[in-house]
């Protein structure tokens, strides 16, 4: 029988659930176990897809299209777990699911309620993972115990056991233990209230794994092991990483958390092998080159907006054994400040996506900066849109050149919907999403990246470039090296006549990995990297 995992939290959020979910998800892996990962969000959106970047951070998308947590991100990055729409749920779309069966007939002569009906369509989703061919099901639950819209999913997961017997179901709770300065010493009381609130819902934890600052010591987590009825060796302390979060898996290792897991489900497991993660951090920390990468976006602010963006860019840094400094640039202080003052001195430029007026001319600026000056560029989604509309305006003086998605009644809407995205009224669900098949031309900076003919690469977008100027674009420089299959929908531009600048309307950053960084960003990260050592030769 599939075997499950629940990786709860509690005290604070933020704390890391899925970063150590993904981690764990790595061990299993390395022990031969076959491991699908997923997520369950208290929110009641039905997908985070209408939610401000702001609130959420980014929405990750997966192949078949579904709009995600950003935790998914990481459990893509550190497994190879097969991850669809049923690795995400939220509250909203547990409840569509109920609400549309009792319109249907399906629950006629019954009341609906939370428990049983709720709750057993939230448990149907977790056994919706469960199969054959997989060993362990890892499901994280968002939010922190004691969260009022979390308390159905925690129910649900209570009685998991019941229904598969208790041998068969593992829970893990994360927690937080603080240190206070001003008492000198940490303190564990958050993390016994935290796990009091858990053991009242009937939920008892298997495993505490415990976030600190400082060093936990020996007395503490004896302390924590007595008050939160655990047993000593299953308090796993986890400590707050230096370097970068790829050490996660490392530092769990070593506090046997791996091989606690495969004790407690009596799992057919091998010797675990971490070489290849250890020779992966050993790069991360003695890096031989640096570069410095000015990502100019409007969601600067919020860390997480383009998680998946910072962390390709570590990626190829880990690929070119170089260190990557992020210079992370608002795009509408660009707009205030001008491109010379705010971008001089780096050694390459990238534009994220994003949507809505705001800051798009602090982008097209940075855009025109990196063309003229030659620096290496790299735009995605409406970083490449921004890249089409600065070279319209500028190199085929299309005045007033724009996307129709700002300015309706432009005379030259180079970027537009396309037909079938005009009667599209619903927002959610309702762009261009997930996997689609991407023809490159022979001979281009894309197809020398790729190495190949054919690719395929996430979308989430509404507008395209209008193939109405394709002959003009061409015809002055910027060339479409990348198209759908059946030619209509434009993938890829660059500049032939350039170092280094390549724009693609998808999202690379989704199928990166820190063991194998994706071509594009490589590609990127190798030619910032040679104009770092052309501006130091001019500087001797």
């Amino acid at each position: 029988m599939t075997k499950h995992i629940f990786v709860t939290g509690g005290v604070v959020s933020s704390l890391g659930k899925g970063l150590t979910s993904a981690a764990i998800g790595l061990l299993l892996e390395k022990r031969g176990l076959r491991v699908r990962m997923q997520k369950l969000d208290p929110y009641i959106n039905v997908d985070p897809g209408t939610m401000s970047p702001y609130q959420h951070g980014e929405v990750y998308v997966l192949d078949d299209g579904a709009e995600t947590d950003l935790d998914l991100g990481h459990y893509e990055r550190f497994t190879n777990s097969l991850l669809s729409r049923d690795s995400n749920f939220t509250t909203g779309r547990i409840y569509l699911s109920v609400i549309n069966k009792e319109r249907r007939g399906e629950y006629l002569g019954n009341t609906v309620q939370v428990v049983p009906h709720i709750t057993n369509e939230i448990k149907a989703s977790v056994r919706k993972l469960a199969a054959p061919d997989v060993d362990v099901v890892i499901t994280e639950l968002g939010g922190t115990v004691g969260d009022i819209e979390g308390l159905p999913f925690l129910e649900a997961i209570r009685q998991i056991p019941l229904d598969i017997g208790r041998q068969n179901c593992l829970f893990i709770h994360l927690t937080l233990v603080p240190f206070l300065k001003a008492a000198g010493e940490a303190k564990t009381k958050p993390t016994q209230h935290s796990v009091g609130q858990l053991r009242q819902i009937g939920i008892q934890p298997d495993i505490l794994v415990v976030r600190t600052e400082r060093e936990l010591g020996r007395d503490n987590a004896e302390k924590i092991a007595l008050f939160c009825n655990v047993e000593k060796n299953a308090v796993i302390e986890e400590p707050d990483k230096e370097f970068s979060i790829y050490e996660v898996p490392l530092g769990l290792v070593e506090n046997g958390l791996d091989q606690l897991i495969v004790d407690k489900l009596a799992l057919p497991a091998r010797a675990i092998d971490m070489s290849e993660w250890q020779h992966l951090l050993h790069k991360v920390r003695n890096p031989e080159h640096e570069v410095t990468i000015a990502v100019v976006g409007k969601y600067i602010q919020h860390k997480d907006a383009y998680k998946s963006i910072y962390e390709a860019l570590d990626h190829a840094g880990i690929a070119h054994s170089s260190r990557v400094i992020v210079k992370r640039v608002e795009s509408e202080e660009l707009e205030r400040q001008g491109p010379e003052v705010i971008l001089g001195g780096v050694d390459g430029i990238l534009v994220p996506g994003g949507f809505g007026m705001r800051g798009i001319e602090g982008k097209i600026d940075a855009i025109r900066y990196a063309r003229e000056c030659e620096l290496p560029f790299f735009g995605i989604c409406l970083g490449m849109q921004c890249a089409v509309i600065e070279f319209a305006r500028n190199v085929l003086h299309l005045e007033n050149a724009n996307s129709t998605e700002f300015a309706a009644e432009t005379d030259h809407p180079v970027i537009c919907l396309l037909n079938d995205q005009r009667k599209i009224v619903d927002k959610g669900a309702t762009m261009r999403l997930g996997a689609h098949d991407c023809l490159l031309e022979p001979g281009t900076r894309a197809a020398e990246c790729y190495d190949a003919e054919r690719i395929s690469e996430r979308h989430r977008h509404r507008y395209e470039f209008n193939p109405e100027y394709r002959s003009q674009f061409i015809a002055e420089g910027m060339h479409p090296s990348g198209a759908s299959p059946d030619g209509r929908l434009v993938e890829i531009v660059e500049l032939a006549d350039h170092p280094w600048f390549v724009a693609v309307q998808y999202h690379p950053e989704f199928k990166s990995k820190p063991n194998r960084a994706h071509p594009l960003f490589s590609g990127f990260i190798e030619a910032a990297l040679q104009h770092h050592q052309q501006r130091l030769q001019m500087t001797l």
